[in-house]
């Protein structure tokens, strides 16, 4: 009974471990391009360049805008695009991401490459009327590239994305339905979104409290266990149920976190990746089908 027992125990380590592997391991794309990261939230910060308490309001912000005017407008913080220019790797993330409503094609991308010091605005197709070329250009060089030339990304990114809604605010669009991406059925902010920052502060203390019951490994697939079954309990999307079980089988497993050793691991979840944690814009985000032309500019801080 013991090593069947321990048979399967091994078995299920390996699948997790296989799992954090195709998720954590991959760094740089085989072709030699930096990876596209999976869009889980409004805004992703893979350069821990802004806190958790200014990724939250500037998140909160970007829910808030999608849930009236139906436009979805996401920021991406990224080290570099090199080798790619910025405006070649801005069209891979908006057609991997589909940002906007199908049909409509109402979505932004602010896109800035904190080490390259170059940023750029990506429009859909169906707000390129408003957010112009031309008005993008203003955007980037008279408001936000100041900002961010002088160290101040939160002012710059803040104001950038202001202006944005506002000048978008001005085209005339469908208005947005309940259901629609990244709300819940009644049109309100996903459940799982508003809870899992808590989960994962819980997830350490109970990793730890089941380790020392169970064992270290025992422990922290039960904790990983725990987490995912209740994000499933709480309808979230099921990439964002596995990938916040493997976090805190992680958690558990090496005690990362509050008081942890060395933070959180990863580079690829956003919202409050400033402070060490992860996306506050999962439980099951994603583009609504949007389409790109091209349209929008770039510019340098």
């Amino acid at each position: 009974m013991r090593l069947k027992a321990s048979g399967w125990l091994r078995r299920t380590f390996a699948l997790w471990l296989l799992v954090a592997l195709a998720f954590f391991a991959p760094v740089q794309a085989a072709d030699g391009l930096v990876p596209v990261p999976p869009l889980q939230a409004r805004l992703t910060d893979l350069s821990a360049t802004l806190s958790p308490a200014e990724l939250s309001s500037l998140e909160q912000t970007l829910r808030a805008f999608e849930a009236r005017k139906g436009t979805q407008i996401a920021v991406l913080i990224v080290a570099t695009t090199k080798p790619e220019e910025i405006e070649q790797y801005a069209l891979r993330v908006v057609e991997q991401w589909k940002l906007g409503r199908k049909q409509v094609d109402d979505g932004a991308l602010l896109l800035i490459a904190k080490n390259d010091r170059a940023l750029r605005i990506e429009v859909g197709y169906g707000i390129e009327g408003a957010l112009n070329d031309a008005t993008a250009k203003r955007i980037v060089s008279e408001v936000i590239a100041p900002k961010l030339s002088e160290g101040d990304y939160y002012a710059g990114i803040s104001a950038g994305v202001e202006q944005m809604m506002r000048v978008i605010d001005g085209e005339a669009l469908p208005a947005p339905k309940p259901g629609a991406p990244g709300t819940a059925p009644d049109g309100s902010s996903e459940s799982f979104e508003h809870v899992l920052p808590f989960l994962f502060v819980l997830a350490f203390w109970v990793g730890s409290l089941l380790r020392a019951l169970l064992g270290r490994v025992p422990g922290a697939l039960a904790t990983g266990g725990l987490l995912a079954l209740t994000g499933w309990l709480l309808g979230a999307a099921i990439a964002t149920v596995l990938i916040g079980g493997v976090i805190a089988f992680l958690i558990a497993l090496f005690g990362l976190g509050a008081g942890g050793r060395g933070g959180m691991p990863g580079g690829y979840y956003g919202t409050t990746r400033g402070g060490g944690g992860f996306s506050g814009g999962g439980g099951g985000f994603s583009g609504g089908g949007g389409s790109f032309g091209g349209g929008g500019a770039s510019g340098r801080f």
